[in-house]
């Protein structure tokens, strides 16, 4: 298997990634921390699908999407902070005044994991902040010490992930996924 991670313009292959069966439900889309509380309590069912396709449409991309060969298999989220929630979250401090970018969001399709997807999507996400002009790059991962991660709140990654990365710890967080803690972990792209 060889997996390449590619800007998320394809809005059919981030859909299979974060979009729902039923296109009437109010899944997530990957936008709760991406557009501000209002808006994303506003967008109902196909709406949300609708915004999403106008992001793919948008420099920069809305994310990266791992493929192996013609399918995808992966999906980031990755963005400047300044255009997140993180921008204005009070749980998730800001580290310093550098225009940081985010990777919140790592998700690896049923039938596909455990086999280094999520690893080669953080990867793909530093590349593309780094082409995009990020002087740095940062996760809020639960810092888990080994213990399980419920399945649900995995997306957020774990703290070994951006380790193996080339991350570092750079500050506790007042957040918690799925009872866990959850850490800012940063790398310098300069």
């Amino acid at each position: 298997m060889t997996i390449t991670v590619r800007p998320a313009t394809v809005f059919d292959d981030v859909k299979a990634m974060v979009g729902p069966k039923n296109p009437e439900s109010n899944v997530c889309w990957c936008l709760s921390y991406r557009i501000p509380a209002k808006l994303n309590g506003e967008l109902r069912g196909p709406q949300r699908g609708e915004f999403v396709r106008a992001l793919c449409a948008e420099t920069p991309a809305p994310g990266v999407l791992a493929y192996d060969g013609d399918e995808v298999v992966g999906w980031a989220a990755v963005a400047p902070r300044a255009n997140t929630t993180f921008a204005r979250n009070r749980k998730i401090p800001h580290v310093d005044d550098l225009e940081a970018w985010s990777l919140w969001c790592i998700r690896t399709r049923p039938g596909h994991r455990g086999q280094g997807i999520s690893h080669a999507l953080i990867e793909g996400a530093v590349q593309f902040a780094k082409a995009n002009g990020a002087p740095v790059i940062e996760g809020y991962p639960v810092d888990n010490q080994g213990r399980k991660v419920d399945q649900t709140m995995a997306y957020v990654g774990t703290r070994s992930m951006f380790e193996k990365a080339g991350f570092e710890k750079a500050a506790d967080t007042d957040s918690v996924s799925g009872g866990i803690p959850r850490v800012v972990m940063r790398l310098d792209l300069r």
